[in-house]
């Protein structure tokens, strides 16, 4: 029995590679990075992250949680037919055409696929592939689909906490006074590569070849799917790390509470529609709620009376090497105090060859930071600041 699970668990992860949303969500990351270059490169006329710096954050992190609902999913018994996981593709597609990440969650594309499920049971379809598929959802287990996108809701927190503010990208837009100021868009893609077993008979009608393995008299397989989850989310009165961990923990409680609701549906398979329910509107309302108490802090990345507030740093500059911070504030330069940009660029040519550095970090602590400085790297050190009004004004023009 052993060494036929470890077949199908390779078997499974040989699927995964031709899944086609693996590869439909590699393109999405890469649109984005795109897009997020163009903003970055109309702010600061320099890119911030290369185009493949979503890609890279698509599959590493999802790894490990996604082995854990497996082993979770494949313990408890859960079964998802393959109508089903075709349902919850194309909610993921459809959502993910708006290019904001935040909609690609589980609560909305499982959620979507749950109540497709449910309004699919009573059609018919004279194709008898999509007749299939519709015979096929009809099987579907409410309780067990409410579980999967409970486990999928607390991976979706415990991602944002964990990976949601590393490489958040620098913004500069308008206040309600009209004048310049900084903020961070945390966007994020992941795939979570999930083990679902699946009833064997619905893949055999239409691949005749597709490997099965018998439990108790009835015919399965293992699928490793690719869930996709998205993150989209900007923050002005707060540092990216602290505005995000808020989120993260939010959506994690969330995912606990409906975890139990689905739980309970097991017993009462009513309130499995609840669970559904009470994750989309309550991932929503996370996201509503953050974006007004965001709204009502002063913004935090704006011009300061005492030095330069950091607004980003370019990857491997000297400034990164330097140890500095996004939300740290340059006092002086070269000794000299700094309040503008033309200030910190003159005294940072008052010598060529090294740099000096006085900092007051996040904590309010002054701290010192001094480095040489060699032909070929960054002239401007990679600091990204917020923009004078003066330039400001003549970039709008």
């Amino acid at each position: 029995m052993i060494e036929l699970w470890l077949i199908e668990f390779l078997k499974g992860i040989g699927r995964f590679f031709l899944h086609p949303l693996f590869y439909y969500l590699a393109g999405l990351a890469v649109v984005v990075g795109y897009l997020r270059i163009k903003r970055e490169r109309q702010a600061f006329h320099t890119r911030v992250f290369d185009i493949f710096h979503e890609l890279r954050a698509l599959l590493p992190v999802g790894v490990l949680i996604g082995l854990a609902i497996s082993v979770l999913t494949i313990g408890i018994g859960i079964v998802i037919p393959f109508g089903t996981i075709v349902l919850i593709g194309l909610a993921t597609v459809i959502l993910s055409l708006t290019l904001k990440l935040r909609w690609i969650s589980p609560a909305y594309s499982l959620g979507l696929a749950f109540f497709a499920v449910i309004f699919l049971a009573n059609l018919k379809s004279e194709s008898k592939l999509l007749q299939q598929i519709i015979e096929d959802v009809k099987a579907t287990g409410l309780p067990a689909l409410a579980l999967l996108l409970a486990m999928l809701v607390i991976a979706e927190g415990i991602l944002i906490y964990k990976n949601g503010s590393t490489g958040t990208s620098p913004q500069i837009e308008k206040s309600k006074r009209g004048l310049p100021v900084g903020s961070h868009l945390a966007q994020r893609l992941w795939i979570v590569p999930v083990f679902l077993v699946l009833p064997g008979e619905v893949l055999t009608t239409q691949f005749e070849w597709w490997p099965l393995f018998s439990i108790n008299g009835g015919e399965y397989t293992l699928l490793l799917v690719p869930f996709g989850i998205g993150f989209h989310n900007k923050v002005v009165g707060m540092l990216p790390a602290e505005g995000i961990r808020f989120i993260g923990k939010r959506v994690i409680a969330l995912g606990i509470v409906v975890s139990i609701v689905a739980v309970s549906s097991l017993w009462y398979p009513i309130l499995a529609i609840i669970s559904v329910t009470v994750a989309l509107l309550g991932r929503e309302g996370i996201a509503i709620h953050h974006r007004l108490t965001d709204d009502s802090l002063p913004v935090i990345f704006s011009k300061k009376e005492q030095g330069l507030m950091v607004l980003g740093l370019i990857p491997q500059s000297p400034a990164e090497k330097m140890g500095l911070q996004v939300g740290e504030i340059i006092t002086k330069v070269n000794s000299l105090s700094v309040k503008t940009e033309s200030d910190f660029y003159e005294s940072l040519q008052k010598n060529r060859a090294y740099c000096k550095l006085e900092i007051l970090d996040t904590n309010g602590e002054v701290r010192f930071v001094q480095r040489a400085l060699y032909n070929g790297e960054h002239h401007e050190l990679g600091i990204l600041f917020v923009h004078d009004q003066k330039k400001w004004d003549s970039e709008a023009v």
